[in-house]
């Protein structure tokens, strides 16, 4: 079922008909003054920024799609793209697909055979990368006879060698007939492919149309309230399907203004000058910014930390009357306005968050503490579900549909949703993928007779028609008695002790649980300083020190006493180092590697299991 229209503050409507080229030359005949596009050039300051308007963007990206062109790219060509959040990478994207082109972009992280299966599998015979450490990556598979590529483009100036500059694009002359090749894709043509970023196995080329994406843009407009033309800051990496949809596919729905962030440890400083609407985050992504406020708010005088306290607990009454559905309480009402005023909105100033009307989260269960800490602010986070196959959000909370709190959303317009016998969620729509791209060029579908798509996560749906989920299919624990363990539910159960960042369960097969849990890298130097904890020896003297660890023996006791006796832990190993994708324990998304970890700690996880 397609979606019935909808309209995004002054925008006519977009049919889930129309292609991304036709929105951009929508935009630029429209709205050609208003910002589409900021980014800091490298060398500039702290304020200063170069802004594209969507005139602008479209004319660059006739220029850059005559570039293109003359290196031979056409109708149908996938080409491949490994940049960070630079202005090269999110206009060589919609030039590209103004071509007809498929862009393909690979995560910054990608090992080299990761990226020597991408380049196989999707044939492209060009990429576009950013520098000399990416050229490196690169350039082996030039003369490998086994992959078609034949040559790079490179974005920074100087590190280009023997290759295309990335400036040579821009100096190509436009023919004056470009306009036939340019801008003529149809609503069922592939818009691009988003590679899985494999937790486990190769990952798997989604292939993703024009119609499936719009589709997608149109339902989550029916669940948002935002302003027209709304800032988004975009940090995520481009190969992962939520940055692509709220980073590219989205402004260009929206006629709105994307702010880049390339480097993700500095979204903090562009979220300060921003003061953004909306505001994105994966689950670790809520969870740091928590550690860090909360290890501010330890350091408070305790009069002044009774009066924030008093706040959240007038903030978390609002939102459950706002959850219930139900309009809260005169009393309460001026109570909250007071307390937001006075006491709520300046500490949200502080970290730019004050303007926040769409706070969301999604790509894996979110701490329960996390989002009652949050909704202590009057933030609530809107958690939503979804997968690269489903264009990204295919459940979500909604402040116009309503949420509830710990659960993901209810089915967003574009698809529909059910439970399997055994627990696992189904989902079909308009915005499900075409199915994954094969070497030879074609397009497998993973959907059964009945177009319904396998998700692989466990979940349940309420009697009011929201989603809970349990686990990833794969991922639950059996243990030797027989019995299954939703590994998420524990490590969220641990991780409510602000002490611990991360935590990983294992027990398939085992007659108990242990754990291996990873310190906050942001908490503990506050906690370890609020409690007169020091040592010299920084994150791995904190992770040894007694005080610590009796902590960490309360907040692990703490958790079991709210799980059953098959899913407590028995023991644990806790540990300093913070898990990262660039140490290979989680995926670009920052979602764990479970395999990598038990491989990379088979030692400790074994030595808990020893008398």
């Amino acid at each position: 079922m397609t979606p019935a229209p909808r309209t995004t503050g002054d925008l006519p409507d977009a049919p889930a008909d129309r292609t991304l080229p036709q929105l951009l030359a929508r935009n630029a005949r429209e709205h050609p003054g208003l910002p589409a596009l900021s980014w800091k050039p490298a060398d500039g300051g702290e304020d200063d920024w170069t802004t594209l308007n969507w005139a602008e963007v479209h004319a660059h990206t006739r220029s850059l799609a005559a570039g293109f062109r003359s290196l031979g790219v056409g109708r149908g060509d996938r080409v491949l793209l490994m940049m960070s959040n630079r202005s090269e990478h999110w206009l060589s994207d919609l030039a590209l697909v103004r071509l007809g082109a498929v862009p393909v972009s690979v995560y910054g992280t990608a090992a080299p055979e990761q990226i020597t299966h991408i380049a196989r599998n999707c044939r492209a015979r060009l990429a576009v990368v950013e520098g000399a450490a990416q050229v490196a990556l690169w350039e082996p598979l030039i003369a490998d006879a086994g992959t078609p590529l034949e040559r790079l483009v490179v974005a920074e100036t100087g590190a280009e060698g023997d290759h295309v500059p990335y400036t040579d694009l821009l100096g190509e002359p436009v023919p004056e007939r470009s306009g036939g090749e340019l801008d003529t894709a149809r609503p069922d043509d592939p818009l691009t492919v988003v590679y899985t970023s494999g937790t486990s196995g190769e990952p798997k080329g989604v292939v993703l149309t024009h119609r499936q994406v719009m589709s997608n843009a149109l339902a989550l407009d029916a669940v948002v309230e935002l302003p027209p033309h709304v800032e988004h800051i975009c940090y995520l990496p481009f190969a992962h399907i939520a940055e692509r949809m709220l980073g590219i596919y989205l402004p260009c729905h929206r006629a709105s203004h994307v702010y880049l962030c390339p480097d993700p440890t500095g979204v903090a400083a562009v979220v300060r000058k921003v003061r953004p609407a909306q505001f994105f985050g994966v689950p670790r992504i809520w969870e740091k910014l928590s550690a860090t406020v909360r290890g501010l708010l330890a350091l408070m005088p305790d009069g002044q930390r009774a009066l924030i306290d008093e706040a959240f607990a007038i903030a978390r009454e609002h939102v459950g009357y706002r959850e219930r559905g139900e309009a809260p309480p005169e009393g309460l009402e001026k109570s909250y306005a007071r307390v937001r005023a006075d006491v709520l909105l300046p500490m949200l100033a502080a970290g730019g968050l004050d303007r926040v009307t769409w706070a969301a989260s999604a790509s894996a269960p979110m701490p329960a503490d996390v989002v009652r800490f949050w909704a202590g602010f009057g933030v609530v986070i809107m958690d939503a579900w979804g997968l690269t196959e489903t264009t990204g959000v295919a459940t979500s909370n909604s402040p116009r549909a309503g949420f509830r709190l710990g659960s993901v959303g209810r089915p967003v317009d574009s698809v529909e949703v059910r439970i399997a016998e055994d627990g696992e969620i189904l989902v079909r729509g308009t915005s499900v993928f075409s199915g994954y791209l094969q070497q030879d060029g074609s397009v497998r579908s993973d959907l059964d007779a009945d177009g319904w798509l396998a998700t692989g996560d466990i979940g349940r749906l309420d009697v009011d028609g929201y989603l809970w989920l349990t686990d990833r299919k794969k991922e639950m624990i059996i243990t030797s008695t027989g019995k299954n363990v939703s590994p998420a539910l524990v490590e969220n159960a641990l991780k409510e002790h602000p002490l611990i960042g991360q935590a990983m369960v294992h027990g398939d097969h085992r007659s108990y649980l242990v754990a291996l849990l990873v310190l906050d890298a942001e908490a503990a130097p506050g906690w370890a300083s609020a409690n007169g904890v020091e040592t010299p020896r920084g994150p791995v003297g904190l992770a040894e020190h007694p005080a610590v660890l009796a902590e960490v023996d309360r907040a692990v006791a703490a958790a079991n006493s709210r799980l059953n006796r098959t899913e407590q832990v028995k023991r644990y190993a806790l540990l300093a180092e913070e898990w990262g994708p660039a140490s290979g324990e989680l995926t670009p998304s920052l979602k764990m590697r479970r395999r990598v970890i038990r491989d990379k700690y088979a030692d400790e996880l074994s030595g808990l299991y020893e008398d």
